[in-house]
């Protein structure tokens, strides 16, 4: 197995590296490919020292039979021709092509299938917001389809990037020594502040995080679901936490939704309220499951069921979910 990594030198790319050797993914040969700024720098993996080279548009993916690219959309665009014209599969992390009709997007929890339909030899990961709300939503659907989802998402600075994180520690250190805080990676100062805002708006007043949270979920679950998600990045500096509505044909009682989650492939049911035990993204930061905790039903729809979770956004947002895709197409080949 010849694996490559795009984009090694970013907080996913990263990632990639831990994730698959805490996973002990099979690889004879891993190669490592970043910008001309990335270039030669050397990264241990199993006690090797890897060296990371240009990507170039050449014949360097001859052989490779997984790429995991996170470089970003526009790399994304520009070098799949040649990341996949020699037979390689692209898992891709970025947003270029998870709409494409010919493009599968995929969770493995909810719709791994859809990975063997890549005609293109390509396949998108999904929004991290997303990824981490489908995985508990499947455990729903399972029970009775859902109608509708109103998610509010409190989202890490991490989302932004390894520099995103960065800043906000400097803008905590900033303010405790009465320096004026840097801004640069977001809009306003995320240190002691919330920003209703993650991405552009769109024409209907709705960010492109929110539109993703949308049009992703039906595509991923192959649903009609209609989906309206308020999306928020708070100072912390790993894991995204959701608070979600759901509303299905059915009622479903509190304790078929535990048991849902309890059952549910990829989530921990983490809900004890009488213990104050519920997810929070201080525990859950560079763990593997979706939490869901504070199941109650909803007040204000008969059929309708509340719950909070959280998950690394690095780790099942990014990286693992891609590192399963490759390892649900390797257990399930056809």
């Amino acid at each position: 197995m010849k694996v490559a990594i795009v984009g090694a030198s970013g907080a996913v790319g990263q990632e990639f590296l831990r994730v698959l050797e805490e996973r002990n993914f099979p690889i004879d040969e891993l190669l490592l490919f970043g910008s001309s700024r990335s270039a030669g720098r050397t990264y241990m993996f199993r006690g090797k020292e890897i060296v990371v080279k240009e990507l170039r548009h050449n014949d360097d993916f001859a052989g490779v039979d997984i790429a995991f690219t996170s470089a970003g959309a526009g790399t994304s665009r520009e070098f799949a021709d040649t990341i996949t014209r020699h037979g390689t599969v692209m898992i891709d992390n970025s947003s270029a092509f998870r709409m494409d009709a010919d493009v599968p997007l995929v969770v493995p929890e909810v719709n791994g299938e859809d990975a063997f339909d890549c005609p293109r030899r390509i396949i998108a990961n999904p929004n991290c917001t997303t990824i981490q709300m489908v995985v508990a939503l499947q455990a729903i659907e399972k029970l009775s389809h859902i109608v509708r989802v109103h998610v509010a998402t409190y989202q890490a600075a991490s989302g932004a990037g390894a520099s995103a994180m960065a800043e906000l520690q400097k803008q905590f250190e900033q303010i405790v020594a009465g320096e004026k805080p840097t801004v640069e990676k977001f809009y306003y100062q995320l240190a002691y502040n919330l920003i209703p805002q993650v991405d552009v708006f769109t024409d209907n007043l709705y960010t492109k995080e929110e539109m993703k949270m949308y049009n992703e979920t039906r595509k991923i679950m192959h649903s009609d679901v209609k989906v309206s998600a308020t999306c928020v990045r708070v100072p912390v500096l790993r894991a995204h936490s959701e608070a979600v509505w759901v509303e299905t044909e059915r009622p479903i009682s509190v304790d078929e939704a535990r048991a849902a989650f309890a059952a549910a492939e990829g989530v921990v049911l983490y809900d004890n309220p009488a213990e104050k035990q519920y997810p929070m993204p201080l525990e859950m930061a560079g763990k593997d499951p979706v939490f869901v905790g504070r199941i109650r039903k909803d007040l204000t729809c008969d059929n309708g069921l509340s719950f909070w979770l959280v998950s690394d956004q690095i780790k099942k947002g990014a990286a693992l979910n891609a590192v399963q895709i490759a390892e649900y197409m390797m257990a399930h080949a056809r």
